[in-house]
């Protein structure tokens, strides 16, 4: 299958992790728990499947191998670590400046950062220089986000500090990509970079549950056991970073990111139509902002990698 078809039906599955892990933060009453429950969650499910796959297991021995040689630099394996300090930005930002405008300033935070580590090589790919069409898909990107949340902004939440934060977090995520995808170059196997990745951003929660925990602002709640789906955010976030980390070593990181927000809108449409949160409709403004992230990947999202197909590991 194409690699541009993988990336935007992955990135449609978050839209389902975003409902999962919202409905499981709203029952524990508490977001960090519920993001330590989501990626605790991948990595049992991810280091069992390791258990009987050889391929995994090499992969892992490949990255050390990278490492012991200085191919590559051992900062590159603490990006798992970012995706924990994007949730826990995400979880304080949210409550204080809704939904929507969140999701404007993140993605303005991805697509700028998009740009950046593009234009810097981060993921191991080739250079992508900074050119005017590849910045206009970036601004029509940021553009059909606003628009597909237009009628769910409230301006009187707005806030300088949490609106940087959103930011902050987005260019993140488009750093996380990158190096997820210089990763993969060595690992050879998308599935132990998303190993790797679990790894990480677990211990990095866990940590800051520890210290939050010592200093009294935290308690721990009994796990919910219905309904089963909110336990799927963590199985999804396996399967996101593992053909993620692929696409970005091929697409580049600003090709991801449009086809992502593209796939993420049309999964939102798809929950709101087959499990809508309570008064939640399906809104004209969504499906305006779906074809105008698909005008965003026409101008800037395609090229001749994208017609790539993954490789089977």
């Amino acid at each position: 299958m194409r690699l541009d078809i993988i990336a935007f039906l992955t990135a449609t599955l978050i839209a389902l992790q975003a409902r999962a892990n919202g409905e499981l933060s709203s029952l524990l009453g508490n977001s960090i728990e519920a993001a330590t429950v989501s990626f605790g969650s991948g990595l049992i499910i991810i280091a069992l499947i390791s258990l009987t796959n050889q391929g995994m297991r090499q992969g892992m021995r490949n990255i050390n191998n990278a490492v012991r040689d200085g191919l590559l630099q051992r900062w590159n394996l603490f990006a798992g670590m970012l995706g924990g300090t994007f949730v826990a930005i995400q979880t304080h930002t949210v409550p204080v400046i809704g939904v929507a405008i969140y999701s404007v300033a993140s993605i303005a935070g991805q697509t700028a950062s998009s740009l950046f580590v593009d234009a810097t090589g981060l993921s191991g790919g080739a250079k992508q220089i900074i050119t005017l069409r590849r910045v206009l898909a970036s601004l029509i990107t940021v553009f059909a986000v606003l628009v597909s949340v237009w009628d769910r902004i409230d301006a009187s939440t707005l806030s300088i500090v949490p609106v940087a934060l959103a930011v902050l977090a987005g260019a993140i995520v488009g750093i996380q990509r990158a190096l997820n995808g210089k990763i993969n170059i060595y690992s050879k196997q998308h599935w132990a970079t998303s190993l790797l990745n679990f790894i990480m951003g677990s211990s990095f929660l866990l940590i800051l549950t520890a210290i939050l925990s010592a200093a009294g602002k935290y308690d721990f709640v009994a796990l919910p056991s219905s309904p089963w789906w909110i336990y799927l955010g963590g199985v999804v976030g396996v399967i996101y970073i593992a053909y993620s980390a692929t696409i970005v070593q091929h697409l580049g990181v600003l090709a991801s990111t449009l086809l992502s927000v593209g796939g993420n809108l049309f999964g939102a449409l798809l929950i709101d139509l087959l499990i809508p949160a309570k008064g939640v409709t399906v809104s004209i403004w969504l499906v305006l902002g779906i074809i105008l992230s698909f005008l965003g990947v026409m101008i800037g999202g395609a090229n001749t990698q994208s017609k790539k197909r993954l490789k089977k590991h």
